[in-house]
């Protein structure tokens, strides 16, 4: 059973930065893929980013140049950095872990991220 835990969310001001982080216990190849999603209020969830065991990274277009995706092991953490973040950013992120980046078998409860203009 893969737990997830996000952390890392709040208000920020469009421009301004801020780190998630997302704790993953449990392990296997069902945490192969580890991604964050988000979801705007009235919108559906689309995934931001994507990195899987290998360092394959995965960025929707939105956020690619701004942000990083990265992972440590030793620490069983995944992080999103968000630099220059903006408006349009302001939603509920998820951390999610999978087979591959589409196949999500595990989610976390979601941290909220507000940018305000």
């Amino acid at each position: 059973q893969v737990q997830l835990v996000e952390s890392g969310g709040g208000l920020v001001q469009a421009g301004g930065s801020l780190r998630l982080s997302c704790v993953v216990s449990g392990s296997g190849f069902s945490t192969n893929a580890m991604t964050w999603y988000r979801q705007a209020p009235g919108k559906q969830r689309e995934l931001v980013a994507g990195i899987t065991r290998g360092g394959i990274i995965k960025y929707v277009d939105s956020v690619r140049g701004r942000w990083t995706i990265s992972r440590d092991s030793a620490k069983n953490t995944v992080y999103l950095q968000m630099n220059s973040v903006k408006p349009e950013d302001t939603a509920v992120y998820y951390c999610a872990a999978g087979i591959t980046y589409s196949l999500v078998s595990s989610w976390g409860q979601g941290t909220q991220v507000t940018v305000s203009s």
